[in-house]
């Protein structure tokens, strides 16, 4: 008879071994929404050739600038936030994988109990002492899968944060480079503008001259002074531009403002050629697209945890150990206790806690789906929006230059026609200040490019691998 009784509680476990297979846990399925990636561009043939698995290294080939971004992927403060962040969702993913294990908790306890006299036991004893040493395991069947949903759950967390890691690089790369670029454009432009200021003073002197020889009137005089002033407070508007872009640089280094060395304008090349790909290829390189995707396998697996709870779960619990009355006596073989029970525990009334958790679960499934879908449709709009950037930036400069050929040699001409008493003064300073202006916008415009070239680069998931 004992060991029939053995054998009908240890017949529990394997049978509910056997309803694991019974799984209610449903399996993810990617959405359809990735077939609405789509890349809108005109000039380039879409193949399997993208710049995106490039190395930041042969993209970025100014020496300084890739010191930079090493500097900045060390030291950066958001990018030792995301490792954290790894950290925490590995930690998850470690108690994940211990969840279909039992769990053991050992008991240690010595209990003094003084007894009513007019207690059941009061008249035989006034007292009792009781010692114990036990331990307990406890498991529970994974029928409904919430187990292993939990698990994987834990799993699409802990890839979606390394994927937000990789993108907080390709965020922080894109920004160095763009700064850096920002920066060197200003340099040209600071330059320029100078020598401007070196020649409008040279050119108010000339003005000065021309008025004293009654070649021009104190209105041409004051015309000159005023483009003089034009081209300082130009100057201190991009010192002070200059001076906010160095020390928000500063800062993506993980450093406090200082001064930022750098190389030319004019030494920038763009060597790789621009292949954007297919946008099938977003899935796998673009990091905020792969951490959507994550997160939405993330609230599917916990909607698969939220459905199981409406199931009952079936546990196994064993405890066992040392109890006696007396300590001398409490490891002595008469002190030995055991007890095993199988359990099945069905909700039926808690306030609605099970009904609700499972709706708020299919609404963050649909948000992250949405969110999913929203990541893909940006991705797209990005890299074309790029691309155009950079064909529209390239077109442009060669507008601009031919623009300021024109108001350069349209400048020198007026200037040697008014000294020669035959041109008004008017169109001279005309012609020098749409001549400063185009400059000026030739050196946006070579920046626009190299900043759209950063923009696609970042577009297409390029700078983490």
């Amino acid at each position: 008879m004992k060991n029939l009784k053995i054998y009908k509680v240890f017949l529990v476990p394997v049978i509910l071994l056997s309803l694991q297979g019974c799984f209610v846990a449903k399996d993810y399925e990617r959405p359809e929404v990735v077939t609405e990636a789509n890349f809108r561009t005109d000039s380039l043939v879409q193949d399997s050739t993208t710049i995106a698995t490039v190395s930041w290294r042969e993209i970025f080939t100014d020496p300084v600038l890739t010191q930079y971004i090493e500097e900045g992927l060390e030291n950066n403060i958001d990018i030792r936030i995301a490792v954290q962040q790894i950290i925490t969702a590995e930690a998850y993913v470690k108690q994940g994988n211990l969840g279909f294990f039992p769990t053991l908790n050992t008991n240690a306890q010595a209990t003094h109990q003084e007894l009513s006299a007019n207690s059941q036991f009061g008249s035989f004893f006034s007292s009792i002492d009781q010692y114990e040493v036990s331990g307990s395991l406890s498991w529970e069947a994974d029928i409904w899968g919430k187990i292993r949903s939990t698990k994987r759950a834990f799993q699409a967390r802990y890839l979606r944060s390394t994927a937000a890691h990789q993108a907080v690089k390709t965020r922080l790369i894109s920004d160095i480079a763009s700064t850096y670029y920002q920066l060197l454009a200003l340099d040209e432009q600071i330059r320029i503008t100078e020598q401007t200021i070196e020649n409008r003073e040279r050119s108010l002197e000339t003005t000065n001259a021309l008025k004293e020889a009654g070649n021009v009137t104190e209105v041409g005089v004051k015309q000159t002074e005023a483009q003089l002033y034009t081209a300082q407070s130009i100057l201190v508007d991009l010192k002070n531009q200059e001076r906010l872009l160095e020390n928000f640089l500063s800062i993506l280094l993980g450093e406090t403002p200082m001064q930022i060395e750098r190389t030319a304008l004019a030494q920038q090349e763009i060597t790789t050629d621009l292949n954007i790909g297919v946008p099938i290829q977003l899935l796998r390189n673009r990091p905020d697209v792969i951490a959507a995707e994550y997160n939405l396998l993330n609230a599917f697996e916990m909607s698969n945890v939220a459905r199981s709870e409406f199931y009952p779960s079936l546990t196994l619990t064993a405890a066992g150990g040392f109890q006696s009355l007396v300590f001398q006596e409490l490891l002595d073989p008469n002190s030995l206790f055991a007890t095993i029970i199988g359990g099945i525990a069905q909700p039926i009334f808690n306030g609605r806690r099970i009904r609700t958790a499972y709706e708020v679960s299919l609404a963050e499934q649909e948000q992250a789906r949405l969110n999913f879908r929203q990541s893909i449709l940006t991705a797209s709009r990005e890299v074309s929006d790029a691309l155009y950037s950079y064909q529209a930036a390239t077109e442009k400069i060669e507008i601009k230059q031919k623009e300021f050929d024109a108001y350069d040699t349209a400048t020198e001409y007026s200037e040697e026609l008014l000294n020669n008493g035959f041109a008004n003064y008017l169109e001279v300073l005309t012609a020098r200040e749409n001549a400063l202006n185009s400059r000026l916008d030739l050196i946006n415009a070579r920046y626009s490019q190299l900043e759209a070239m950063v923009d696609l680069y970042q577009s297409l998931g390029g700078g983490w691998q």
